[in-house]
């Protein structure tokens, strides 16, 4: 069954990890990988990703992306969500620490922080608002 409009966005703002899918070109599938993200009902999805990357490529070609998020208890439920880049910014260190505060114990947090920045390289902030759903609840099957 479809989720709520409600269900939907409070499903999203859990720290699932997503998948990312971007047009990849002429004779290619969509690139498809995992990827932590940020979001709070009804505002826009974000992702931090290497200013060079492949997917930032990707995706600033494409101008829009999707994530699907889910999970399998305790009950099989996931929501898909697509949409339009309307902002790609330089990251701080702030989105950094806000996104890993998001995944990791706040233990963690300060050394995976010193080893993204000493590691990563340049890193963007890409905005997508969410403008196509598609999610459903498969209650106990």
């Amino acid at each position: 069954m479809a989720l709520t409009r409600e269900e939907r966005e409070t499903f999203l703002a859990e720290p699932y990890i997503a998948a990312l899918a971007v047009d990849a070109g002429t004779g290619r599938a969509p690139l498809t990988v995992p990827i932590w993200y940020q979001y709070e009902p009804g505002g826009d999805v974000w992702i931090m990703t290497g200013l060079d990357s492949r997917k930032n490529t990707l995706i600033q070609k494409a101008g829009r992306f999707s994530l699907m998020v889910d999970r399998l208890e305790p009950t099989i439920r996931y929501v898909s969500v697509e949409g339009p880049v309307v902002e790609t910014v330089t990251a701080t260190e702030e989105h950094l620490r806000e996104l890993s505060a998001r995944y990791l114990p706040a233990e963690k947090v300060d050394g995976y922080i010193a080893f993204a920045t000493a590691n990563h390289g340049d890193q963007v902030i890409v905005r997508m608002r969410p403008e196509r759903w598609v999610s459903s609840d498969l209650g106990s099957v």
